[in-house]
């Protein structure tokens, strides 16, 4: 069962200099509060890992935090440059390295699943295998083919994301899942914030968003709007403005600095951040309402007693 606790508890807990780590999230429920967080607790010389840093990993590259970054894609969605990234790489002080998203889930999965490595066929048509000695060849016993494979990744800390959880840490995601099973899986901790702790009961009635049994999760936090400037399906809406505005600041480290200081050090915590951008999440949670179908899992008692007839 997860233990309850608050954020900073929970990272402090868990996430140690050195720690590698993965924040999952792919376009949405991307955990900034808990990067923020981090960097407030000055938590130091860590493996960022995940498919896409975004932002998120572009501001704890830009607070120093990070020693290493492993990545499958690298780019400010729909805006451009991770500048804070592109300048420790450039300048020599981030170790890096580079999967396809493919490749990189399915280390993840090789990880989850305790095996030696992984196929990535695709791989071995691309020179990445020159760059990141993951990827190695084997000759398949089937086919005494050369296959292309990539070495498990298994990261100390997963911190997820979800809309909703019971306080067992059953979570559950709707929209997209992104790396969310891969990641936390192949991890040897996991913390999970959720929009809200709600009943069992409520999962229970639809079971299928279930991404995650709360037998994998050691830290459960409620922590509503955690992903902003990112966003959460059907709560609040992605902040394509702090996206725009994310670029022009990072383009110095001079900006970096300025936002760290009043968004992250100059707030204690994420309540003090969302006063900062009240009025902008006000506009962002008018998402307006597309209701999923509901669907007939059948009333066990009921199943029960036909099936006995």
């Amino acid at each position: 069962m997860a233990e309850s606790t608050d954020l900073r508890e929970a990272i402090s807990d868990a996430v140690k200099p050195g720690t590698s780590l993965y924040i999952t999230g792919f376009t949405h429920l991307i955990n900034f509060a808990a990067a923020h967080e981090i960097i407030r607790l000055g938590i130091k010389d860590l493996t960022l890992i995940r498919l896409t840093p975004d932002v998120v990993y572009d501001q704890m590259v830009g607070a120093g935090v990070a020693k290493k970054l492993v990545f499958s894609y690298l780019g400010n969605p729909g805006v451009g440059n991770l500048h804070a990234i592109r300048r420790a790489i450039e300048g020599g002080d981030l170790e890096w390295d580079e999967y396809t998203h493919g490749s990189l889930i399915a280390a993840l999965r090789a990880g989850a699943s305790g095996l030696p490595f992984a196929p990535v066929e695709a791989v071995g048509r691309t020179d990445l295998h020159r760059y990141n000695d993951a990827f190695q060849f084997v000759t398949c016993p089937f086919t005494e083919q050369e296959t292309a494979v990539v070495r498990p990744l298994r990261p100390d800390v997963a911190i997820v994301h979800v809309q909703r959880a019971d306080r067992n840490g059953n979570a559950q995601v709707w929209g997209s899942v992104g790396d969310i099973r891969e990641a936390a899986h192949a991890a040897q901790h996991v913390i999970v914030t959720a929009e809200e702790i709600v009943d069992e009961d409520l999962l229970r009635t639809d079971p299928n968003r279930t991404v995650m049994l709360g037998l994998h999760v050691d830290r459960l936090v409620e922590a509503p709007w955690a992903a902003h400037p990112s966003y959460a399906q059907g709560s609040y809406a992605r902040d394509n403005q702090f996206y725009r505005r994310w670029a022009e600041l990072s383009s110095t480290p001079e900006g970096v600095e300025q936002y760290l200081q009043e968004e992250v050090f100059g707030v204690d915590g994420r309540q003090q951040y969302l006063e900062l951008h009240r009025e902008r999440a006000l506009e962002l949670s008018r998402v307006g309402e597309l209701m999923s179908s509901p669907v007939n899992f059948g009333d066990n008692a009921a199943i029960a007693a036909v099936q006995e007839q």
